[in-house]
């Protein structure tokens, strides 16, 4: 691996409470849109984005849909214990099939007040009565999973457990909102094309769209497509080491269908990610490519494997038409795949033109993959941000980024 700066202290900037949106507008396309290219900054509102567009540009976007993965259940003694579902135990296939199990799911979980229920181990329970039948919903702990906690669900009805979550779940909302969730968040919490089960946390940079915008794109011939990567709560977690290098990345799921390839193989125009969740699978999938000419046909992208891998490497057409030839011969109309890939200032991209995002926590992986594809020209972006004014996090303002 080629040398870098891997100091964590160099991606930090000082982000006032005051600048962080607890809750969306009104109206998600009247949110302020900051347009960055070749390193000029200009303000505008995210309805006008398409003026900001080239006519030949493809955006792509995640259509992951989030779960009601947050729990809260109360020991005997009235001690609280929050579980938050990071993802299946096991997961073999779709990440569908968890999703349609009844009676019974394990999942690996992240767990508020994880000592006092490790003590004892008690089966923690919620009931609530359902279309007039009595529901008991039962957590147990089995034991530390890595830096996780494996946890069994089970239930006593022919409930699937997506029907399970929606009954005694809440929306995940980040931590860093510092509120609890309110009936709003079920639907604010989601983008409007979300569609696919299995986010754990919502590809933010979508929040802004609406149908009016997609009008707009329409009437301009600014194409889209929608491809999915169940986002993990990794996405909320803090860098808690100096040298970022060292950070855990979450595994998350992916899916791209045949058409996907298709249209990503029209590369005379600019390939467009709405959010770091998009451009991850973007880029995962070029790395699919790699090992396909690797002679590995596993799709599962690790943290590094981009920085350990000769650095002359063919173009995305080239790839896209290997992984085109592949699913062919293997008669596959969708590629299941998983990354943790970590995406840090020294990456070089291979899919992505432009990036529409949010404006990120300091010192989280999300910044970092901000900062690599910007370069230090990052902390002038939110320098500007913060001088004028603009929303902060998941349900703050925009950013498109054409460097």
């Amino acid at each position: 691996m080629k040398q870098m700066n891997t100091d964590l202290n160099h991606y930090l900037y000082k982000l006032p409470e005051v600048k962080i949106a607890k809750f969306p507008l009104t109206q998600r396309d009247e949110s302020k849109l900051l347009v960055y290219r070749k390193g000029i900054i200009s303000n505008s509102i995210f309805k006008n984005i398409t003026d900001s567009l080239d006519p030949d540009s493809l955006l792509v976007f995640n259509n992951t849909r989030v779960i009601q993965a947050r729990m809260i259940f109360h020991r005997k003694s009235g001690a609280k214990i929050e579980i938050f579902c990071l993802e299946p135990h096991l997961l073999n296939g779709d990440l569908a099939h968890p999703f349609n199990q009844l009676g019974k799911s394990q999942w690996k979980c992240l767990v508020g007040n994880k000592d006092k229920w490790r003590k004892n181990k008690e089966i923690l329970k919620l009931r609530k009565r359902i279309d007039g039948k009595e529901i008991t919903f039962q957590a147990e702990f089995l034991g530390d999973y890595g830096k996780d906690t494996l946890v069994e669900f089970t239930w006593n009805n022919e409930m699937t457990f997506r029907e399970i979550l929606e009954n005694f779940g809440q929306v995940p909302i980040p931590p860093y909102l510092n509120r609890q969730d309110v009936p709003s968040d079920k639907q604010n919490y989601q983008t409007i094309y979300a569609e696919i089960n299995g986010a754990v946390a919502a590809p933010t940079a979508g929040f802004h769209f609406t149908d009016k915008v997609f009008g707009k794109m329409e009437e301009k011939g600014i194409d889209k497509d929608f491809v999915t990567l169940h986002v993990s709560a990794g996405t909320f977690l803090p860098i808690k080491e100096t040298n970022f290098l060292l950070h855990s990345m979450h595994h998350e799921q992916i899916i791209f269908s045949r058409e996907n390839v298709e249209k990503l193989l029209l590369t005379n125009r600019k390939i467009i990610a709405t959010g770091t969740t998009s451009l991850r699978a973007l880029e995962s999938l070029y790395w699919f490519g790699i090992k396909l000419m690797q002679g590995k046909k596993n799709f599962d992208i690790e943290k590094l494997f981009p920085y350990e891998t000769e650095t002359v490497l063919p173009d995305r057409k080239i790839v896209l038409n290997y992984i085109m030839e592949y699913m062919i011969q293997s008669d596959l109309q969708m590629l299941t795949g998983s990354t943790s890939l970590f995406i840090f200032p020294g990456y070089n991209f291979r899919m992505t033109d432009g990036l529409i995002t949010n404006y990120h926590q300091p010192g989280s992986s999300l910044l970092l993959l901000v900062a690599a594809f910007v370069g230090e020209d990052w902390k002038k972006i939110y320098q500007f941000a913060l001088n004028n004014d603009y929303r902060f996090l998941s349900y703050g303002d925009s950013s498109l980024l054409l460097p």
